[in-house]
């Protein structure tokens, strides 16, 4: 199969996904939620899908006319903006199993097509090309850190997994039933807008880009916005980050007559065994998010002859970041804190 087919297969998967998202699995999360006198998970209206070939379009509701707007992607989240998108995606978990309970001998998965393709079974051509791609920041993140003193825990983490980093992408997204809910599955900077009230302050925020959803443990979708889009120093809130998320989980749960699933105590255990999926992402989309949008690599164009090429300008980009873009080196580092102090429980690490 040819570079551009491999890259077709993973994009005609992933709209197929989004399209029975908006179009199957919302409605009937949105009714478990309004049943209870809840409101709707905050995201676009669902308005048309096409699904023929070469001229596969989704027609959503414009949020622009509604007054949100991208968060300047350039800059860390803060804690309210950080707040209000764990407490929607708690509420999108949550909402999954209130559904989850309406046939509880069935697999939640089982109930819809598309949102079991995943990275475990996309074919081994689209797994591969992921894997470069993801290596390609792993060696870089590797050599931003090389003699850096305090963080030679986080360089052999990363020789580690830098040539290897689906497989353990893989065993990260290992589904658990205990923590099993529908994620949102790239949950980010790049995928919430906010709308602001007359002082500036963040009042509501809307979830975009459900291509990726799936099952999985909600600690992915937490590590995923957590280790991506924070500002470096607010990253180490996370515990107060997890009780808002386990408050707004709770009141859904209770709203529809169902207990927790799990402790906040366990949800901190899962979310800091799920932490190097946050690591791993993180360390691809910092370098998007604070890079200039001409050094992206062509994600949907990239070929194997290319790697080396892309990993020279990742190299060139990340390093100048490193030296001259305090944000940049805050962030990053930042992202290394947690496996360098974490507990030697966690197999992958020692």
């Amino acid at each position: 199969m040819a570079p551009g087919d491999v890259i077709a297969v993973f994009f005609t998967s992933i709209f197929k996904k989004e399209a029975e998202f908006f179009q199957e699995i919302l409605p009937l999360l949105n009714a478990e939620l309004t049943t209870r006198g809840l409101c709707c998970l905050r995201m676009a209206k669902w308005f048309n899908t096409s699904l023929e070939k070469d001229k596969e379009m989704i027609f959503l509701e414009d949020l622009r006319s509604r007054g949100f707007k991208m968060f300047d992607r350039k800059k860390g989240m803060d804690v309210a903006h950080a707040t209000l998108v764990l407490q929607e995606l708690a509420r999108l978990h949550a909402a999954s199993l209130l559904l989850k309970a309406t046939a509880p001998e069935q697999d939640l998965a089982d109930r819809f097509t598309h949102i079991k393709v995943d990275w475990k079974n996309f074919p081994e051509n689209v797994k591969k090309h992921f894997n470069d791609m993801f290596s390609t920041y792993l060696v870089c993140s590797r050599e931003l850190l090389h003699n850096m003193e305090g963080y030679e825990v986080a360089e052999q983490w990363l020789a580690r997994h830098m040539n290897n980093s689906m497989d353990l992408v893989l065993r990260l997204l290992a589904r658990n039933p205990k923590f099993d809910v529908i994620c949102h599955g790239d949950s980010w900077a790049n995928n919430v807008l906010f709308r602001y009230s007359e002082d500036g302050v963040p009042a509501e925020v809307m979830l975009l880009d459900l291509q990726m959803n799936r099952v999985a443990s909600p600690a992915t979708d937490l590590n995923s916005l957590l280790y991506s889009s924070l500002q470096g120093n607010d990253k180490v809130k996370w515990r107060d980050f997890l009780s808002s998320y386990y408050d707004t989980f709770r009141g859904v749960m209770e709203a529809g007559g169902r207990d927790m699933p799990f402790t906040l105590e366990e949800l901190h255990q899962e979310y800091r065994d799920k932490m190097e999926y946050g690591i791993i992402l993180g360390s691809i989309f910092l370098t998007v998010l604070l890079g200039e949008r001409e050094d992206a690599p062509d994600v949907i164009n990239m070929k194997k002859e290319d790697m080396p090429d892309v990993l020279e300008v990742t190299r060139q980009v990340t390093s100048k970041m490193m030296e001259n873009n305090p944000d940049f080196r805050s962030r990053f580092l930042a992202l290394f804190g947690d496996l360098i102090h974490r507990e030697p429980r966690c197999p992958s690490i020692v």
